[in-house]
């Protein structure tokens, strides 16, 4: 990728640089630090949680999402906690769900009330995808630091690299490097580290729940792929999985290609 970039990257401290504008219809939604911190004032946060993702919104991360807000109120003593949902809007890789399908996708999660329009600021992070694994998730949870978040959800792991030794069969690193990573980084003190909690699809209930090991017979997990081949065939998930409006538009999407 650097080579790509030309003979020419900057570097060092830069004094003077002009914004940056896509004209793509979603400059709206790239908001500096500066620009978020003054959004939560507006909003009267009293707290500000933020959760990264590269992919659609499907109920298992709402459910992670809802249940960090209800221990803000609960627990935490906080009478105004916003959620920063944070989608990733530089590179990804050629086969994830482009960002405008993404951030339209998150708003039908919004309309739906799955989680609450009230208490979220859906704007995009304008980072690529590096698969740089601790270095990575530091950058992730100090940008979001900067703009104005005291609390950070971290995700399973550094985006799932595999291990580059075939033979082991496994991921590079361990499911809760992400956040082992943090609590040992410096410079995070004001950044409250919120582990993942799994979730999956729970057959008794039909809906996501939070992965219970004693009854782990009662859960099913969709991957990323179950997901796409489902989306590409047109056909439904269980219910619960996702809400319905989301899930159109990525179906809409999927269909879109086999016309390409």
């Amino acid at each position: 990728m650097i080579y790509e970039s030309g003979d020419w990257l900057a570097g060092g401290d830069l004094e003077v640089l002009d914004r940056i504008r896509w004209n793509d219809g979603l400059d709206s939604y790239r908001l500096t630090p500066n620009e978020l911190r003054v959004k939560f004032k507006e909003m009267g946060a009293d707290a500000v949680f933020a959760f990264q993702l590269r992919n659609p919104i499907h109920n298992g991360h709402a459910l992670l999402m809802q249940d960090t807000r209800r221990r803000l109120l609960e627990e935490g003593g906080f009478k105004k906690p916003v959620l920063l949902l944070h989608p990733l809007g530089g590179w990804t890789k050629d086969d994830d769900v482009p960002l405008p399908v993404r951030i339209r996708q998150h708003k039908a999660v919004l309309e739906e009330g799955v989680l609450d329009p009230n208490s979220t600021l859906l704007a995009i992070f304008p980072s690529p995808m590096q698969y740089a694994g601790p270095t990575e998730v530091q950058w992730h949870a100090k940008a979001r630091m900067v703009a104005g978040a005291n609390f950070y959800i971290v995700g399973r792991d550094p985006a799932g690299m595999p291990h580059p030794d075939k033979s082991l069969d496994r991921d590079l690193y361990d499911a809760t490097h992400g956040a082992l990573v943090l609590r040992k980084a410096p410079g995070l003190t004001q950044l409250e580290i919120i582990p993942f909690r799994v979730a999956a699809y729970d057959l008794a209930k039909k809906r996501m729940s939070f992965f219970e090991p004693e009854r782990k017979q009662d859960f099913i997990f969709i991957s990323g792929t179950k997901m796409r081949g489902l989306a590409r065939s047109g056909e439904l998930p269980p219910d619960g999985f996702m809400a319905p409006k989301a899930w159109k538009i990525l179906v809409e999407y999927y269909q879109s290609l086999k016309d390409q």
